[in-house]
């Protein structure tokens, strides 16, 4: 979770009012934080991840006036128009499609303001930007160019500027080998032919999102007008980004004024800081947190918590959300905030009003026999992913490839589709303990997708230089009889385990199973030597006998 850290004095210098930095400690986890850690007036603050807007010193004071009492309600910011725009060229729309910019004068960049801005930026980068790549963020020396500016995509080979960190000009392709943050983040444009680029109107470079700026427009501790620009694949999260960075520069005296983005006949005016309205049901708030408040109660605790709240009919309230609250998705996350707002150390105890005797589901009875016979049997039991890849379900195990879940984006070739077995990932375990000593036994209860549905599966796996099908045999019938459902075994021809040594496991005459010595050549696939046995088993047909 982002920590955010603050000095105690910058923080009641921005909040305008005196608080003791006892009761500041004791009730601003309330919001939904945990204190980490406090030297002298150095405040570390662990916020929970869903409130991008309290990963600064600034969107803390902002939530602090509200529920401390100091000024409840929504924050009211003011803008100014200015004649800045920025056009989006259609060479982009296939790479990063979206822009918003917006200019603040009038800043002092002090050693608090410099600190918290970088710190809300990277948190902002890592957290609603996902790593930069939903949204980058780019903060500039506006005097340093002039607009209108262009948002476009470009040859990475042919276009060229000095990055922040370097002294020469280096094209795009050479940032993305050579410089540092081209290499961390290279992997974001590894499909793309073209790269996005943000110039202004003489084609001087501002930023080459969502790697690095350029040079020309690095912010100094003289700079007194800052453009931003958000850049990205999501149109509303590059929205709250930007409310939320601007906003946070205004509270430290920043003068905010809106600029215009242009696509074809589409002009949008950035940054957006209009409320949006939810409705909130009275009753609905009462049932959920099991409390009696009136319609008026509620708008207070709203207003305790940052919105701006009305009566829109007897039972229901018309709530205005904040532009820089990310995290209101339904009601039930403004009724979350009313409980917030109320406080939970008003929230009483109470025993349960009926004596009730809770029962394990079918399923967990199931498991539970299985987990038990299994660790009594000497194996130890593993999760492991359920993404896997073709090699791995099908060649290595020698069987046919079958229709299976594909992920449309993978991060690589290991992790390409869902597992159709619980065998490959047993098996993986083995080559990665290979270097531990023999014998080893594992096991795994887990979901796989047969037929686009999610199955629950059991499979075990030993290795030893002196196990054989025998002892398979009896390992299985002593599962089986521990289960006490009738299976019967018959022999069976599965390509992972040795013809002859192998057998498949019956329920009501329906395959459910197959266990047996797994075959050399899966063996060595899987990068392993010695011999092993191993089985797998179907349980959602006995499953469905037991419901």
């Amino acid at each position: 979770m982002p920590v955010v850290t603050f000095d105690y004095g910058d923080f009641k210098t921005l909040l305008g009012h005196d608080i003791p930095k006892k009761k500041l400690l004791e009730r601003l986890p309330m919001i939904g934080a945990d204190i980490d850690n406090v030297k002298g007036d150095t405040i570390s603050i662990e916020f929970f991840p869903n409130r991008p807007d309290l990963t600064s010193v600034e969107g803390i004071v902002r939530a602090s006036r509200a529920f401390f009492g100091f000024q409840p309600g929504m924050t009211q910011y003011s803008t100014s128009s200015s004649s800045i725009e920025t056009v989006i060229d259609p060479s982009v729309q296939t790479v990063r499609p979206y822009i918003a910019t917006a200019l603040v004068r009038n800043v002092t960049m002090s050693d608090a303001l410099i600190k918290s801005l970088m710190e809300l930026q990277e948190k902002l980068h890592g957290g609603i930007g996902r790593g930069r790549k939903k949204l980058a963020i780019g903060v500039h020396n506006f005097e340093a160019v002039i607009p209108p500016f262009t948002y476009k995509a470009v040859d990475p080979a042919a276009s060229s500027f000095i990055p922040l960190g370097h002294t020469d000009q280096m094209t795009l392709k050479e940032i993305l080998s050579h410089h540092e943050k081209g290499k961390d983040y290279a992997h974001l444009l590894e499909d793309d032919k073209k790269y996005p680029l943000l110039v202004d109107s003489h084609e001087n470079v501002l930023s080459f999102p969502p790697i690095i700026n350029g040079v020309l427009t690095e912010v100094s501790p003289y700079t007194t007008e800052l453009f931003i620009d958000v850049t990205g694949l999501d149109e509303q999260a590059i929205h709250y980004a930007l409310n939320i960075l601007t906003t946070a520069l205004v509270e430290r005296g920043g003068i905010l004024h809106t600029t215009k983005v242009i696509q074809g006949k589409k002009h949008q005016v950035y940054p957006n800081l209009s409320p949006t309205k939810q409705s909130l049901s009275v009753a609905a708030v009462n049932k959920l947190l099991g409390t009696q408040c009136t319609a008026q109660e509620i708008i207070k605790c709203l207003q305790t918590m940052g919105y701006d709240a009305s009566e829109k009919t007897k039972d229901t309230l018309q709530v205005l959300i904040p532009p820089w609250r990310a995290d209101i998705l339904h009601e039930v996350d403004l009724i979350e905030d009313v409980a917030i707002g109320y406080g939970y150390d008003k929230f009483t105890t109470d025993m349960p009003k009926d004596l009730t005797i809770g029962t394990p589901l079918p399923h967990h009875k199931l498991t539970g026999v299985l987990r038990t016979s299994l660790i009594g049997l000497g194996f130890q039991e593993v999760n492991t992913f359920v993404i896997s890849n073709p090699r791995e379900e099908f060649d290595h195990l020698g069987i046919e490839k079958q229709s299976c879940v594909e992920l449309l984006n993978p991060i690589g070739e290991e992790y390409s589709i869902l597992r159709l077995n619980l065998l490959p990932s047993l098996l993986k375990i083995l080559r990665e303990n290979r270097h531990h000593p023999l014998p080893q036994q594992f096991f795994e209860l887990g979901t796989v997708i047969e037929n686009y549905t999610n199955t629950l599966h059991v499979a075990a796996v030993k290795i030893d230089a002196k196990t054989h099908f025998t002892e398979c045999k009896s390992l299985v019938e002593a599962v089986l009889r521990n289960l006490g459902i009738p299976l019967t075994i018959e022999t069976s021809n599965h390509p992972a385990f040795i013809t002859g040594r192998q057998a498949t496991i019956l329920h009501k005459k329906t395959p459910i199973g197959v266990f047996g010595e797994i075959h050399p050549q899966t063996i060595t696939a899987f990068s392993l030597e010695h011999p092993m046995i191993g089985f797998e088993l179907n349980l959602q047909p006995l499953l469905d006998t037991m419901s």
